[in-house]
Formats: C-alpha cells, structure tokens, sequence
C-alpha cells in the first residue's frame, strides 16, 4: 500500500519541532526493509528488538498495513536509523552503514551478560562519552578565546 504521510515530530534532544511533509506518494515499508538489508539484519533481530509478531511486522514492510508513529520510532531505533529516513527516497537517504549491524550484534551479546558485567561495561562507556564531552566542551571553550 502507497502511503502520503504528514509527521509531525517533537525532537526530544533539541526541544525543537520539526514538521516532514513528504508530497510524494511513498511506501514506507520499501524504505524499512531496504534499510534494514543494507544493514545485514534478518527480519526475526529486527522483531526481537521492537518486540513485534512476526506477521505484524512482514505487513508492515509489504506495505499491507500503516503503522503508527510510535512503531515506526521503534523500528527506526532498532534499525539505527532517525525516524526521517524511514521516509526519505533512495537518493534523498544517506549510506546506510553495515557497520551498525555489529554494533546490534554486541549490544545483544551485552544483554546477555551477568548484570554486574552489564554495569561494568555501562560504566567504561559513560567515562568515554565523559571524556568526550569534555573534550569537546574544552574546544569550544578555547575557540571562544
């Protein structure tokens, strides 16, 4: 099924709305499954991400069925894609990277490591986003001088 699709989105990182309007008839299903081959993922990992049936889900990407924004921003984050580019055209979309695939793959095995490991690994990688963070803020703060 064909889809004309008006979002409107409230970013939550910035605070910002952002409106998408997409004049051309698009199937958003097409899009869902392309990203997903491109990243190497099978339909059975992108299920067990977004905790959907399977037969919900292949509707979805044959476009028999319209799914709802919050499905759509689970699928989207599940596939490591932003919502938008569930809706952009082949050209419009950017390079889809298959390296993302491994990330998902790690993350999975991460889940199934005893909790206090869990937190270990948690921890190792809040101190790399810390230091990068800092990193960046002290940048800015000498380009300022």
């Amino acid at each position: 099924m064909n889809l004309t699709y008006l979002l409107l989105l409230l970013s939550k990182t910035l605070n910002a709305t952002f409106v998408i309007i997409n004049k051309q008839v698009m199937d958003v299903g097409k899009n869902i499954k392309r990203i997903r081959e491109a990243k190497k993922l099978s339909q059975k990992e992108v299920i067990a991400a977004i905790n959907m049936g399977a037969a919900q889900y292949s509707r979805i990407e044959n476009g028999k069925t319209e799914p709802s924004i919050s499905t759509l921003e689970r699928i989207a984050r599940a596939l490591g894609v932003k919502l938008s580019q569930l809706f952009a055209t082949e050209e419009d979309s950017e390079d889809i990277n298959s390296q993302d695939a491994t990330i998902m793959e790690k993350v999975k095995l991460i889940e199934s490591l005893p909790e206090q490991e869990k937190q270990t690994i948690f921890n190792m990688l809040d101190a790399f986003v810390g230091k990068q963070k800092l990193k960046d803020t002290l940048k800015n703060v000498l380009n300022d001088l």
